[in-house]
């Protein structure tokens, strides 16, 4: 994994005040970096004032949206920091705020316009794909300013370390380094079981509700390979955001065997659908969201695109069929 740039630690050595930000519909690893990294700018004297462009749909996170803003009042002196996204157009209806500020990009994505440049004459990155979770390289920045985490700070960094490693399922013999920085973490005051309750644990009976009409609907294409499945829009009118429960939909999907890849559409509105990937090994879900506009993960992404759950079924069917076996069942 990549070390922390000297750049990096230079920009927020010289910087007063930060504008502390993240990814539209923000997940564990984006909030948790944002908060552990406003705490630790504090420790060290500097402000920061945490953004995020919302909304805040999952469960896990819904009891922090009080601290952050949508719509921050800059000074000239600010300078930004973008945890967990690599392209500026990820902060929603923040970048016309944002823009023009001095900034710094802090991810673990593959996908987004910086990530691909690798480079940017404008912008100090520290991108690294390779690491578990954004929230990693937080801890690796907290380090190289030579400190080391307090115990709110270690909560949060091992509550995105837990989200973004399916609390640690997604880790394969590569993850030493994964484990090693977890344990580092519990000593300094985060507790595994709080963290998997906060996950996993307080959901509605109107999110398991909704789990059963989706898996209800769910179709296996590709010999088994590929399953996908959908939200109608009167589905979420019915049982609301908070019904969502994407971590324990894609764990169950995923259970089958022969699965490789799972798919579920949801219609946010008349207008517009997002899309969620997952795969389980091989199969480089990322592109395929990256190519219809959206990013993340080799094994997790996701993308937000106008058409109907038909019409874009079509369309990401075609997509795996260049994958996965031509032979479709049902």
């Amino acid at each position: 994994m990549a070390p922390v740039l000297n750049e990096l630690l230079d920009f927020i050595r010289e910087g007063k005040r930060f504008l502390v930000t993240g990814h539209v519909e923000p997940d564990g690893d984006c909030i948790g970096s944002q908060l552990a990294f406003a705490s630790v700018l504090q420790r060290i004297g500097k402000e920061a004032l945490l953004c995020s462009p919302g909304p805040f749909k999952r469960s896990e996170i819904k009891k922090y949206e009080g601290l952050f803003t949508s719509s921050p009042i800059t000074k000239e002196s600010d300078r930004v920091i973008i945890m967990d996204c690599s392209s500026l157009d990820r902060t929603g209806d923040l970048v016309s705020v944002l823009k023009g500020f001095p900034t710094a990009i802090i991810d673990h994505h593959e996908s987004g316009v910086f990530a691909q440049k690798k480079t940017s004459s404008d912008n100090t990155l520290y991108i690294d794909d390779k690491a578990p979770s954004t929230t990693y390289l937080v801890l690796k920045i907290i380090e190289g300013l030579g400190l080391e985490p307090n115990a709110e700070e270690a909560e949060y960094i091992f509550f995105g370390l837990c989200t973004d490693t399916g609390f640690f399922r997604h880790v394969d013999n590569s993850g030493e380094q994964t484990f090693l920085a977890a344990a580092k973490l519990i000593a300094a005051g985060a507790s595994p079981k709080k963290a998997f309750d906060a996950i996993h644990g307080g959901k509605s009976l109107d999110s398991r509700k909704l789990l059963g009409h989706i898996l209800i609907r769910a179709e296996s294409f590709f010999d088994g390979q590929l399953i996908l499945s959908s939200e109608k829009l009167e589905e979420t009118q019915m049982y609301g955001l908070e019904g969502r429960d994407s971590d324990s939909l894609y764990q169950l999907l995923q259970s089958v065997g022969g699965v490789e890849a799972v798919v579920v559409i949801r219609q946010e509105s008349p207008e517009f659908c997002t899309v969620g990937f997952r795969s389980r090994d091989w199969l480089d879900v990322g592109k395929i969201a990256q190519s219809l506009g959206g990013g993340g993960h080799k094994n997790a992404a996701g993308l937000k695109i106008n058409g109907s759950i038909d019409k874009l079924k079509t369309i990401i069917l075609d997509l795996f069929k260049k994958e996965l076996s031509p032979t479709v069942t049902k």
